[in-house]
This record gives C-alpha cells, sequence and structure tokens, in this order.
C-alpha cells in the first residue's frame, strides 16, 4: 500500500469556487426546499440554509426511507437534497461520498445524471484508487466556503464546536492529517475562505480548550440521546429497511412521531444555541408527510468484490444513490419502479 505522501504528491489543486455557483445558481437561490440526509450534517445543513437563505425542509432519505411533504417532487426546480448525491437526471444534490468507483469505466450518462450534483470528490475525479484521499470534511463546511462570497455569513466562535462534531470532523482531523490538510490547501482555507479559517485555523482555542468544548458538546448531544438513537441525528428506517419513527395519519400519509420529532427539534435547538442561526420550525416539515421505501444493499451483503465487472453490473441496476464505504464495500439504494422519486 502507497503512504498517503507519496498519494498526496501532486494533488496541489485549488478550488474554484466562483465556478461551481456559476454553474450551480440554484445554491444560493432564496427560498429554495430540500430534502436532508437526517444525521447532524444534514441538519446542520438544513438549519444554515433555512436560516440565511430562506429554504423550506421538506423532506428526509436516507437512502432505505424519503419522507417528503404532500405534494412535493424531488423533480421540481425549487427542490435539492442535502448532504446526499442522487444519480439522477433534473435532480438537484449536493454531497461528499465516494461516488466514482473505476473514473474511466462510467456510464455513457454518468455526467448528464450527476448534472446538478455539488460534490468535493467528483470536482477532484477521486476514484477507489484515491480513496484514501477522499473528502474528510462535512457538507456543511462546503457550503459555507461556497456562500460566503454571496450572502453575510457569521461564524461565531461557539459554532466551532457543531462544526467540528459533525460527521467526525474532530476526529478525522487528528487521526488522517495529511489528508486534512490537503484539503484545506483545496478549499483554499488560508488564504481565500475567511470563515473556514477561523473554523480549521482560528487561535481562540487551545487544544486543551478545545477538547473541553467539544465534551461539552457531546454531553449537550447525549441528553438528548436515547436507547439505541444518538440525539444528533433523526432515525427513520430500520436495517431491514422498514420506516422507523413513521406513523400513518390518513390518506395514505405520513408523519414524524412526537419523541423522534421533539429529539430532532431539541437538537436543532443546540445548534441554533452555538451557532445563533435562527431556527425557524415552520420551515420543517415533520407532518403530512409522503412515504418512500426502497431497495438498499451492499456489495458484502451480496458477497461481491470491488472489481470493474460488479461496478459495472451495479450502474447497469441505475441505483438512486451509492457510497463507497471502505476500500472493500459500496452501500446503493436501488429505486422501485412505483416510488414517487
Amino acid at each position: 500500500m502507497a503512504i498517503i505522501q507519496d498519494l498526496l504528491k501532486d494533488k496541489d489543486d485549488l478550488i474554484d469556487y466562483n465556478a461551481i455557483l456559476k454553474k450551480h445558481p440554484w445554491i444560493y437561490k432564496k427560498n429554495q426546499k430540500c430534502i436532508l440526509s437526517p444525521d447532524s450534517d444534514g441538519l446542520l445543513c438544513g438549519l444554515f440554509m433555512s436560516y440565511y437563505l430562506g429554504w423550506e425542509v421538506i423532506g428526509f432519505y436516507d437512502g432505505k426511507v424519503c419522507v417528503m411533504k404532500e405534494g412535493e417532487s424531488a423533480y421540481s426546480n425549487d427542490t435539492c437534497f442535502l448532504d446526499i448525491e442522487i444519480y439522477r437526471k433534473g435532480i438537484k444534490s449536493m454531497g461528499h461520498h465516494m461516488v466514482s468507483v473505476y473514473k474511466n469505466e462510467k456510464p455513457d450518462n454518468w455526467s448528464e445524471k450527476f448534472k446538478d450534483c455539488i460534490q468535493p470528490n467528483l470536482l477532484r475525479d477521486y476514484d477507489k484508487n484515491t480513496f484514501r484521499l477522499k473528502y474528510p470534511l462535512a457538507t456543511i463546511h462546503l457550503l459555507i466556503g461556497l456562500l460566503e462570497s454571496k450572502i453575510d455569513i457569521k461564524v461565531e466562535d461557539s459554532a466551532i464546536f457543531p462544526l467540528l462534531f459533525t460527521d467526525g470532523t474532530f476526529n478525522v482531523m487528528f487521526s488522517y492529517p495529511e489528508n486534512v490538510m490537503n484539503w484545506w490547501k483545496y478549499l483554499r482555507v488560508q488564504d481565500n475562505s475567511r470563515l473556514l479559517n477561523h473554523v480549521f485555523m482560528g487561535e481562540n482555542y487551545t487544544v486543551f480548550k478545545l477538547m473541553l468544548e467539544m465534551d461539552s458538546f457531546f454531553r449537550e448531544r447525549d441528553e438528548i440521546s436515547i436507547a439505541r438513537e444518538r440525539g444528533d441525528r433523526l432515525k427513520i428506517s430500520k436495517k431491514d429497511s422498514s420506516p422507523h419513527n413513521i406513523e400513518p395519519i390518513e390518506r395514505e400519509l405520513y408523519k414524524i412521531n412526537d419523541d423522534a420529532k421533539n429529539r430532532c427539534l431539541k437538537f436543532l435547538k443546540l445548534l441554533e444555541k452555538h451557532t445563533n442561526w435562527k431556527l425557524n420550525e415552520k420551515k420543517w416539515s415533520f407532518t403530512n408527510l409522503q412515504l418512500m421505501r426502497f431497495t438498499k444493499s451492499d456489495f458484502q451483503a451480496q458477497n461481491l468484490t470491488i472489481k470493474k465487472d460488479n461496478w459495472k453490473k451495479l450502474m447497469d441496476l441505475n441505483p438512486l444513490s451509492w457510497a463507497m464505504t471502505s476500500g472493500q464495500n459500496i452501500e446503493f439504494t436501488k429505486e422501485e419502479p412505483d416510488k414517487l422519486i
């Protein structure tokens, strides 16, 4: 296995924020609608976009279950997915998983289906051979870097704690410093992004003080948690892909049950307290939801290895979303023909 320094040797490219904004102007358009991944990163993105741009959170999608506000469609011009990539022409999305496995073996319609997707690993043309160099931060960090030239964003000192907590960024920074610092360089953290510089390179916190504050944030999160459900995410499915915390109401509509909704709101209020990004509960849909179930599987469950033939078979299935989760496995979601997405 190549050492990380060898893999990083020629990785000196820099992000072009203006080019991304020009290609995807929907990302800074006001009063859009979004469907979130229901974890801390997705929830942070939803809070951020609803506060600064008036976006409405109309649903959640975790790869197995999607709930979406009645009457809405993922194909609408004013709707996008945040913190998850969707492999469909005409659907806007933004995520950061490793989705290109063999970059020279892509389907002919790959570019068309990902045309409206903002994706850092695709921007750098990373695939299986550079899996160890995949994007190590969270979607919210890329969002801040993209939008700080368009809107007046404030990142309080106390916002650093949830911004380092989400997606395990705090752990990743110290576990994979070479790759993290290369991505900081790519994101122009030191010479271009004032806000990301404040988050990652600010001098207000010693390591000890930062650890104390992170420990305090973990304890606040734990106060929201219950058995088998962490407080920093909204669990909407079980391992067998059946819905969880979702209840029928009427006319084939559903709602997030009250306990799960209240835990989610408590976490959002915790994020609000630290970021000062105000929570408008009217912008979040927890009831009158359409329910969609999908078939999710992975290579290991099917005794498959990651090789070109199996990658081609996966692409032939036309998956809705997927992610290379390790050097040996891919998790994928197959869209059923009667689904609404």
